[in-house]
């Protein structure tokens, strides 16, 4: 006969328990050491499997021969263990029956395999909570073995019959489950038989565990309980045994009630009523009991029955979560609740929120642990479509980047981060350039050259002015993970070419702020033709800040110049055409700081936070320090091209027109200056021969953003003569006029006030000539 039950499929077969084999070496787990308490002569083992080294309990029960009471009631009890399934009941995992001979006796034993547990006095020691947490963790443990057995009593009319501290076991997520079911039986008031395992083996349960009845062995009465009435008396026995934290002696210790919670004590007192029929049901406890409402029983609660959950009740949630789980037991918090968030979030129930909540557990686990709960999650959400999603892990990337293997970025982050850069959102392209100030370190040069360097090379003209600021900044730090041939092909065309000549000022401050972080990366000719010239005409821009990062960088450069004379002076010709830059490149964490600070400033007004870069003098401030739409551009969205594999497709970028001021500035800087031939030739002042780059030199200049059509009017300088064909700087002044002005309409020119009658007499003529 089989019947099914809820949870459970209890079967009614007899040889459960296949004895076979010759000994423990038979059975597939090693045993190891034994904990110091188990329910009734059951020893509880530590124990491994063979095929994969997983932990397991081994419980083992020995008698001297196969009719001895003991194994008879053990087997009862593996076979119900091994039919009864329920989350807060023992699981079943494997058991068998060996003999041994020694000499003219025999020795028998029963082993139950299940998944890894400790008793529950033992892991109370452990875990040493006090307070509010110990009462909210008993709550709950309690609220677990409270619910298996109303299943056992309410649902599949089975009674246990010695519910106790000893017959609970505790689960490395520090669930509660109920075990030791050698005495269980089926219930039935109609049937003399149905407590048959129960009259045959109730001598192995305590007398102080038993109520009145079955100590008087009153079958009849039994039989007209209701059949939660044993267990409800069990279930008072574990309270008083857990609240006093002592193991119950005698009887008549229960009316001792001063360790009971007083929210507790009502219902404590019900359930030892010495009235069968007057007993509390367990199922009423769940229910009804005021020491179950607690935070974290309505925490676990609701993260067990998230799918049932609407999108607002998990935002909602998600967001409290963080700050609730400082509230509650760090052990459970990390044992229990952390692993179900993370399984939330990985098969898509958990709303984006849940990721900071994750985040904030995980940074309480040692860096080992946080690689196996938490980082194989957070690498799986990096596939997910939830837009959402995306933002909150790019958002975070800072607190797990790290802990990130260069494998698995190169490999299964980075493939999927690559999409935001050319995202609709601009909030989404900014925050996927933020996450490469953590991620470009640990990629491959495979990636940085044929993927990396080309999506910066298109966001270098983006039409959000922050991107382009925050592109130049990344560029800075990036720079000493690229090979030499990339930065020379790079660095200076990004930062002359594109960024000086940006009409947003913090770009401009950013280009100059590269420029002398990645000094050392510049040999003397390049400082001297293409660096210098770039950088000085910046000394009159517009913006004070642009103007006070210029003069820093012409000190430094200049500095870097004079080195180099005064070596050549000394006679030392080595370095003439490597890099003579800064001795000491600034460390990467200096250099993220300063990233950092221009990304997440939002809508402050200009301020300057110097920095300093390893043994030079000079300070870097912020790139973006006036730039208040830094960070406003969650909001805006933008058509924006679909990806392309060469460097030199890149659309014109259309910009504002600049200033009049800006426009000069520009002028001078797309003016091509005289390279100097190899040393020993002396530079001529009247030397035009124009700058030939070379090709390797130029690949991210093909690309470069073309100076900004303008239709403003350049200064006006005062010029006495013609031009001189001979100065360097002549294409920054007016050319003269050519013809002879004309007068101009009143209201429109700046002519003197005498010339105004003028005008008007002759706009009087012709109106009169016109009637």
């Amino acid at each position: 006969m089989r019947r099914k039950c809820g949870w459970a499929l209890v079967e009614t077969a007899k040889d459960v328990v296949v004895g076979s084999g010759t000994g423990p070496k038979d059975l597939p787990y090693h045993i190891g050491e034994p904990y110091a308490s188990a329910w009734g002569s059951w020893i509880h083992y530590r124990g491994t499997s063979k095929d994969d080294g997983s932990s397991v309990s081994i419980f083992s029960l020995s008698g001297n021969n196969a009719n001895d009471g003991h194994l008879a009631a053990g087997r009862n009890g593996v076979k119900r263990l091994r039919t009864v399934r329920h989350p807060n009941i023992l699981s079943f995992l494997h058991s068998t029956e060996t003999e041994t001979f020694d000499g003219s006796s025999t020795k028998v034993t029963i082993y139950i395999v299940t998944e890894p547990v400790m008793p529950l006095s033992e892991k109370i020691k452990e875990l040493g909570l006090e307070g509010t947490q110990r009462d909210e963790y008993y709550a709950w443990g309690l609220h677990q073995i409270a619910k298996a057995v109303s299943f056992l009593n309410n649902d599949c009319k089975l009674v246990h019959s010695n519910v106790c501290l000893a017959s609970v076991v505790v689960t490395q997520t520090l669930d509660w489950k109920l075990h030791a079911f050698d005495v269980l039986s089926e219930f039935d008031g109609n049937n003399e038989a149905s407590t048959g395992p129960m009259l045959q083996y109730e001598w192995l349960v305590g007398s102080q565990y038993k109520p009145m009845e079955l100590v008087k062995s009153d079958w009849a009465m039994i039989r007209k309980s209701p059949p939660w009435a044993i267990d409800s008396w069990g279930l008072g026995s574990l309270i008083y045994e857990l609240f006093s934290g002592m193991k119950l002696n005698k009887t008549e210790e229960l009316r001792n009630a001063a360790s009971i919670s007083k929210s507790l004590l009502p219902d404590y007192q019900r359930l030892l009523s010495s009235m069968p029929s007057r007993r509390l049901n367990s199922s009423k406890l769940i229910e009804n009991c005021e020491y179950f409402q607690n935070k974290l029983v309505d925490t676990i609660h609701f993260m067990e029955i998230l799918n049932l959950k609407d999108s607002v009740e998990k935002d909602t949630f998600f967001r409290k979560l963080p700050n609730l789980a400082e509230q509650l037991p760090r052990q459970i918090v990390l044992k229990k609740l952390l692993p179900l968030l993370a399984s939330a979030l990985e098969f898509g129930s958990a709303a984006a929120p849940a990721l900071t909540a994750l985040l904030k557990m995980g940074s309480w686990l040692s860096p080992e642990e946080f690689n196996v709960k938490v980082l194989p999650t957070i690498v799986k959400l990096f596939a997910s479509n939830d837009r959402a999603i995306r933002v909150s892990l790019l958002q975070h990337i800072d607190q797990f980047g790290e802990s990130l293997s260069a494998q698995i970025v190169d490999e299964q982050v980075y493939p999927h981060i690559v999409t935001g850069f050319s995202d609709t959102s601009s909030f989404l392209r900014e925050l996927t350039l933020k996450s490469m100030l953590v991620l470009a370190p640990k990629l491959s040069q495979r990636t940085l050259s044929g993927s990396l360097l080309k999506y910066l090379s298109k966001l270098q003209v983006d039409e959000e002015p922050a991107i382009r600021t925050n592109t130049t900044i990344l560029l800075g730090n990036i720079a000493s993970y690229l090979n030499e041939g990339l930065r020379r092909r790079v660095l200076i065309n990004a930062f002359t070419t594109r960024a000086l000549r940006d009409t947003f000022s913090p770009a401009r401050g950013a280009g100059v702020m590269a420029l002398c972080a990645t000094s050392a990366y510049y040999d003397i000719t390049e400082i001297a033709t293409r660096i210098l010239p770039n950088v000085v005409v910046l000394t009159i821009d517009p913006d004070s800040d642009v103007r006070s990062k210029a003069f820093q960088a012409v000190d430094q450069f200049l500095q870097l110049v004079k080195q180099y004379h005064e070596k050549s002076n000394a006679g030392d010709t080595t370095g003439t055409t490597t890099s003579i830059g800064i001795s000491s490149i600034p460390a990467n964490a200096s250099l993220l700081g300063w990233a950092m600070s221009s990304l997440t400033l939002k809508g402050k007004p200009s301020e300057q936070t110097p920095l300093a870069l390893g043994n030079s003098s000079t300070h870097l401030t912020s790139a973006a320090s006036n730039a208040s739409s830094v960070m406003d551009t969650a909001s805006t969205t933008s058509e924006h091209e679909p990806d392309k594999d060469g460097w030199d497709d890149i659309e014109p970028l259309e910009e504002p027109n600049p200033s009049p001021a800006l426009a000069n500035i520009q002028a001078a800087q797309k003016r091509p200056v005289s390279q100097p031939k190899m040393q020993g030739t002396s530079l001529g002042p009247k030397n035009t021969a124009k700058l030939t780059i070379n090709e390797d030199d130029d690949m991210w200049g093909s690309i470069a953003a073309p100076a900004p059509k303008s239709t403003s009017k350049p200064l006006n300088v005062k010029t006495t003569g013609t031009l001189d064909d001979d100065d360097p700087w002549g294409a920054i002044a007016a050319p003269p006029p050519t013809t002879r002005a004309k007068p101009l309409s009143a209201g429109r020119g700046r002519g003197t006030k005498p010339a105004a009658p003028k005008l008007g007499a002759q706009r009087i003529n012709r109106t009169s000539s016109g009637m």
